[in-house]
Parts: C-alpha cells; structure tokens; sequence
C-alpha cells in the first residue's frame, strides 16, 4: 500500500487557484492563515493547505 504525498505549490500557483495576489497571499503566510515551508529558501504550500484555507473561509461565511 502506498500512500500519496502532499503536492507543493509555489506562491504563484496559489495566487492563482486563490485569485489574489502575491502580497495577500505572503500576508496569509505570515498571519498563519495559510500553511506554508521553506525548502532551501523557496516558499512552498501543500495543496491541503489551501483547501483547508478555503474551506475555513466558506465555513467562516455561512
């Protein structure tokens, strides 16, 4: 059994699955508002992080 690893996107592959922009996106970073690593010095976000943002937004609008 095999079990799937998590996708890595850059910044500007969230900006645009999120449709914002690169300053907003580095400011949902700094305010952990959006998971983020550094993989020598390069910003990465997993895939299920920005699901997980965008479910919590949705959750947060109903």
């Amino acid at each position: 059994m095999t079990t799937a690893s998590p996708s890595l996107l850059t910044v500007p592959e969230v900006m645009t699955r999120l449709k914002l922009g690169r300053t907003k996106v580095y400011d949902l970073i700094r305010t952990h508002r959006l998971v983020s690593i550094k993989v020598d010095g390069c910003r990465r976000i997993p895939d299920d992080a920005v699901r997980d943002f965008i479910v919590g937004q949705i959750g947060r609008a109903a």
